[in-house]
Order: C-alpha cells, then structure tokens, then sequence
C-alpha cells in the first residue's frame, strides 16, 4: 500500500522517560508503515536540554512558529532530586511553560470518553473541556524567604521614575511572601483563544476566577473576558446557540459536579493545571485526556497532559515488563496529523487520524487495554497488555 504523502513537516518534540520510549515505538508500529512521515525533529529529554542550556526548548517553540503545527512527547520539569541524577547546570524551567510563554496559546483539555471506562461522578455524560491559560501568574512568579522581621511591599517604578508602593506585609517573623504577574495582552489573548474555540466546537463557555477576593488581579481577567465577549462574539455566540457566563471558582465546582459535561471550562493558569487533573482522573484516566495548546496567531501544539511515567522507566531500565498507557500521546499525534492536513489541505492525512483514533479506542472497547484502565474497566475479564502489546493490538485494528 502506498504510504500517505506529507507536503509540510510537522515540528516533533520528543521527551523523556517512558514515554520516549512509548513515542518511538508509536512511531515504528503505527505511523510509518502508513505514513511518509516528514517532522522537524528537536530533542526535548533533559540530557540534551541540559547540554543547549535549553535553548532546544526556545528553538522548537520558534519552528512551532513557522510550521504551525507542532507535537510534544511528555518531559522532565526538574526538582533538586533531578539535579542529581542527572548532573544538571541548572534546574531548567519547564519545556512547557517555555513553550507557552512564547506561543501565547491556551491550552484546552479534554477526557477521551471510553465505553467501559465510567466517569466517577455518575451524572457525566459528556466530555468537559478545560481552557487553561498558559502564561504567567505562579509559573512566572518571583519567590522569597523571609529571614525574620520586617516590610514586604510591591514596588512598581515607572518610566519616568516615579514609584507607587503596595504593603504585603509586616513580619514579625520568618515567613515566605511570591509576586506573580499576568498581562493584559495576553489575558486578551486567552479570551479570544477560548471564545473561538467555543465557537469552532458548539459548546457553551464558563470561565471562574475568585474576583471576589481578588478585587484587582483577578478581577482584570473577569473584566478583560467580558469586554472581548461583548464586543466580538456576542451576537456570534447567539446565533451559534451558545452561551458565555461568568461564575466564581467555587460557585464553578460546584455546578461542574451537578453537570452533565459537555462544555468548556476556562481557568487561570494554576485553576486549569489543578482542575484538568481532576476532571480526567474522574474520567478515567489522566493517560486518557486530550491536550492541544491554541495560539490566537493560529498555532497548534498537541502533547500528552501526563508525566514521563518515571516509575515505569526504571521498572524498564531493569529489563522488566510495564504496562503504560498510550493513548493520550497517540491521541497529541493524531491531533497534531489532523490539523496539519487541515492546514494542508490533505484529506487523506486527516482520514488517517481518524482511523487511528477509532482503532485505538475499539482495542479498549474490545477488552485489550493496558493495566491502569484494567483496574478501573466495567468491561468483564479485560486482556491486560504491555506497553508494547497494547500499540501491537491497535496497529492489527489499524
């Protein structure tokens, strides 16, 4: 059979770990023998980031730039344990935060809704989207120990010198004290990322912060979504037949619990990152959640939302036999293969994703999965597969 033609590249991150490994055999067993696979491949494993002082990350995120599509293998964000073991120059930033912070996107996540694979929360039916926004706040804060007594104050100098203070605090002992920052531009571009995306998917926006409390910081972003909304997408919304609130946090918890899914919540960057873990945990699994970060500027970005399966690795390492899940890293490739034949104009480029998705999701329907779905599957006498054997059983279905 003729493989399918690529006529622009896909930017290709791989990363760390197990789910390297995952990413090559994915690779070798599902995409090459019917793809001509074209990528601009740049190693993302902690090895080399450490080795280009991590400007591996900057430039992957710059060729995202030109080619607008891009996918990423799971990676390492070090810890002083990190530092270690692999004998780093500096504990390195997250890839991710990196890669947001210079594509400006949000990132939108979604459960992958299995049959067999029961929600949690009984009334969930249908997926819940998490926009998260992908720029600054605690990611980019600046932290301190405080020693002992004494005044923290927020500073802010002006161009032309002049200075307005802000107290924190007065300590009367050790303490710690954070500032973060967001920006109104990129606030602006979070907005409009979710209102497109709201649109482009029919489903009805929520956005929550706690303005209540956050009478300025997060009341900008509750003013900034209201303003865009009223000027831009409002009489779009109306006529798609869906619908934009505002709620606070806990008022928005409280209603995604009672809901039956099926729309998209959006979140400030720390909300979104905790909140999407919770929504696919309770869905199932969080190897089974979608990820794709959207640029206003129109770049896409797709990965797997999980870590690099670090315990599997050194079970691995050791000769032994895991049973890690692939989906959502087969899914961040699908995606990545649909929207660059979107791009491209190549209908068989995003016939192929389909099919793949199908597959992958019929081997689980068919009680061929891996250990962690085994354990929580309403499918009776489930096939438990290795890490390998479960990629063998989707490429047969393929």
């Amino acid at each position: 059979m003729e493989k399918i033609k690529m006529t622009t590249p896909l930017v290709e991150m791989d990363g760390d770990e197990m789910t390297r490994i995952l990413w090559k055999m994915i690779k070798d067993e599902l995409l090459i023998p019917h793809i001509d696979l074209k990528t601009e491949y740049y190693d993302l494993g902690l090895e080399h980031r450490n080795e280009t002082n991590d400007q591996v990350t900057v430039d992957s995120a710059m060729a995202t730039k030109k080619y607008k599509v891009a996918v990423k293998c799971a990676t390492i964000t070090p810890n002083a344990a990190r530092m270690d073991e692999y004998d780093l120059k500096e504990m390195w930033k997250s890839p991710n935060g990196t890669i947001r912070a210079i594509l400006d996107g949000t990132v939108f996540r979604a459960p992958i809704v299995v049959k067999g694979i029961e929600p949690c929360v009984k009334n969930w039916k249908k997926p819940i989207t998490i926009a998260r926004h992908a720029y600054g706040d605690v990611y980019k804060g600046s932290e301190m120990k405080i020693p002992g007594a004494g005044k923290v104050e927020l500073v802010y100098t002006a161009e032309d010198g002049t200075q307005t203070k802000e107290l924190v605090h007065n300590f009367d002992g050790p303490g710690i004290v954070q500032g973060m920052h967001n920006l109104n531009k990129s606030i602006e571009s979070f907005a409009r990322s979710c209102f497109s995306y709201a649109l482009d998917t029919k489903q009805d926006l929520w956005f929550a912060t706690k303005d209540t409390i956050s009478k300025k910081y997060d009341h900008t972003f509750k003013d900034i979504f209201q303003e865009i909304y009223d000027a831009e997408f409002d009489e779009k919304f109306k006529a798609a037949g869906i619908e934009y609130f505002y709620t606070l946090i806990d008022d928005a918890v409280a209603r995604v619990m009672k809901s039956e899914g099926g729309y998209i919540w959006a979140c400030k960057n720390y909300d979104g990152d905790v909140m999407s873990d919770m929504v696919s945990s309770a869905f199932g699994s969080l190897a089974m959640m979608t990820s794709v970060l959207v640029s206003p500027e129109g770049y896409y970005e797709y990965e797997a939302a999980h870590g690099t399966v670090q315990r599997h690795y050194y079970k691995h390492l050791k000769g032994e036999e895991t049973s890690t899940n692939s989906v959502a890293t087969i899914f961040a490739w699908t995606g990545a293969l649909r929207k660059r034949g979107e791009l491209d104009g190549n209908k068989d480029l995003m016939e192929f994703a389909d099919r793949l998705e199908k597959a992958t999701i019929d081997t689980i329907e068919a009680g061929e999965m891996t250990k962690d779905l085994a354990l929580i599957t309403t499918i009776e006498n489930p096939t438990v597969l290795n890490s390998e054997g479960f990629i063998k059983a989707i490429a047969k279905r393929l």
